[in-house]
């Protein structure tokens, strides 16, 4: 995998390293491995907005608020997930309010059109339980990927619909 400072303006380097740096330390000590891989993802993809988001204002509050999107899509607050954590202990830990978060987070969900649920920002352990990553039109009627023929799977994993063929994995 290459390193997302390649694909990141010189301009925005030390503004990603401040924020992946913050991130990282909280996925580390209360998440997991696969929030501190999408909390970069998001950070990078900030980055490389015209203009970022993330040109101004301090680290701490984009980093929280970047958790805070993240949990929002992938239902870190709902006490049947793990990892689970409220929104309130996460602004408490990078000492941020939640209105400040809160409204950073809709920044950052419209710069990047994220949605709960959304394909893009899911956690890959939760990807098997989102109906949306699965759906296609197929001949004017919306199905269920993982129930149609291989040969239709293989088309829709070439193309990037779907993140692998769900009948080499059974």
């Amino acid at each position: 995998m290459k390193s997302p400072h390649s694909t990141i303006p010189k301009t925005m380097l030390a503004t990603y390293d401040a924020v992946a740096a913050l991130t990282d330390t909280f996925c580390c000590d209360k998440l997991n491995d696969e929030y501190r891989d999408l909390a970069r993802a998001m950070t990078a993809a900030l980055c490389r907005k015209r203009p970022s988001p993330l040109a101004s204002g301090q680290p701490r509050t984009w980093a929280c608020s970047i958790i805070y999107v993240l949990g929002q899509i992938n239902f870190l607050s709902d006490k049947a997930t793990q990892p689970y954590m409220a929104m309130a202990d996460v602004c408490a830990a990078f000492s941020v309010g939640q209105s400040t978060a809160s409204a950073k987070a809709r920044v950052i969900s419209d710069a990047l059109h994220a949605h709960r649920m959304d394909p893009a920002w899911m956690l890959p352990s939760l990807v098997d339980q989102n109906p949306l990553v699965w759906m296609a039109e197929v001949n004017g009627v919306l199905v269920d990927l993982r129930d149609m023929p291989r040969e239709l799977q293989v088309i829709a994993y070439e193309k990037g619909m779907i993140p692998y063929v769900p009948a080499d994995k059974e």
